[in-house]
């Protein structure tokens, strides 16, 4: 993007014989030339001590308790969008309280500002881009959770750190040789960020009250105020309102009405959640384009209310054996499987000859259809990719 001013209220004129440097630098995406502008300050500070602090801080935070509320069974993500409003006043706070001079760094010819002047845009920006980075939690920490949960065995520390670290690293290196095709190329444009850009806008952009309306700011506010009294309800007055399976009422003694509406244990057919995070499965259903939604959702009916119901109802490979919905292994007489059976005590390895003693592991329906449409999904991203943006 260039540091060239344009007027947002007017939008140029395009034609074939005049094309200015605005739209040469402008995004191909029309949601995102709506959303993001093209206007830049190199003179405003970044890399601030406010920045390092609030950004260190918020990362750690947001990574932690990602990962406590992953262990609920109806699980809780704390977005960056979070950190996103917490810190504005905190970073407005430090810059009227820091002093202003010079401090310098012990044994170097570096010196740094506690406070360069007022908070601004890009620190912002940076400080959620620290959030976001710790707010998706560390995937290897499930590998931990599972030796000590699950096989009650015990871990070393640095061994768990490394494992975490490696994986971590790993991830990051895949996001940095792919930079150029999933970062540079403005054809890959994210919807939730752009969430967050006029969120950026909301919350630092001065903008004139319209005539009988509001700024985006006071919507954003008045939004956030009723999610909240709404939310309040189902979360924390009245808990059991948060999913409704009226079919579980109507016929309480019967398995089968139990295996169908229950939203716990069963498809959920006639249960209604009033828990925001029952109808944010997506992430944002806001956020997420009306095509994805449909796709997801189009998916999403026929693994769970045609294949799972007739591999179940038919009992294919002996399904009935265990329950519908599970994410928990069993043996082939349909009782909970015991790990410690088919491991080797001393190695932390398979015994073979007690596995074929024991039981062979079965699945869930849903669960083995979960497993396999995984899978799936990784190689149908890289071959949509190759299809659609190939060349």
């Amino acid at each position: 993007m260039s540091s060239v001013e344009i007027d947002l209220s007017s939008p140029p004129q395009m034609n074939s014989k005049h094309i200015n440097n605005d739209e040469v630098n402008d995004s191909p995406i029309e949601e995102v030339r709506l959303t993001v502008p093209i206007t830049d300050d190199p003179t405003i500070p970044v890399l601030t001590f406010r920045t390092w602090v609030l950004g260190i801080s918020s990362c750690v935070i947001l990574g932690f308790l990602n990962q406590f509320f992953s262990y609920r069974t109806n699980q809780i993500t704390i977005s960056s969008v979070c950190a996103q409003i917490i810190v504005l006043p905190i970073g407005r706070l430090m810059a009227a309280t820091l002093p202003t001079r010079q401090v310098q760094v012990p044994f170097t010819k570096w010196s740094f500002s506690l406070n360069p002047g007022p908070f601004n845009l890009k620190e912002h920006v940076l400080i959620t881009i620290f959030a976001n980075s710790g707010s998706s939690g560390v995937y290897a920490v499930y590998i931990i959770t599972a030796v000590k949960a699950f096989y009650h065995r015990n871990i070393h520390a640095f061994a768990a750190f490394l494992l975490a670290v490696t994986t971590q690293m790993l991830g990051y290196g895949w996001a940095g040789l792919f930079r150029k095709y999933l970062v540079d190329s403005p054809y890959m444009w994210w919807p939730s960020n752009l969430v967050q850009v006029s969120l950026f806008r909301a919350l630092h952009e001065e903008e004139k009250r319209p005539k009988g309306g509001l700024t985006r700011l006071q919507f954003f506010l008045l939004v956030i105020i009723s999610s909240f009294s709404y939310y309040i309800i189902p979360g924390y007055l009245f808990p059991s309102i948060s999913a409704l399976s009226y079919v579980c009422w109507i016929w309480k003694d019967s398995v089968t009405a139990h295996q169908i509406g229950s939203g716990l244990n069963g498809l959920g057919i006639g249960s209604i959640g009033l828990d925001w995070s029952t109808a944010a499965f997506l992430g944002s259903p806001l956020a997420t384009p009306a095509f994805a939604v449909f796709n997801i959702m189009t998916g999403f009916i026929l693994v769970l209310y045609v294949l799972t119901p007739i591999t179940y109802w038919t009992n294919a490979y002996h399904a009935k054996r265990f329950p519908i919905f599970s994410p928990h292994v069993f043996t082939s007489d349909g009782t909970p499987y015991n790990i410690s059976r088919i491991l080797n005590h001393e190695t932390f390895t398979l015994d073979l000859q007690e596995y074929e003693k024991y039981s062979p592991i079965n699945l869930s329906v849903f669960f083995a259809y979960g497993y396999g449409f995984g899978f799936a999904a990784l190689m149908a991203t890289l071959s949509h990719v190759a299809l659609f943006h190939g060349k």
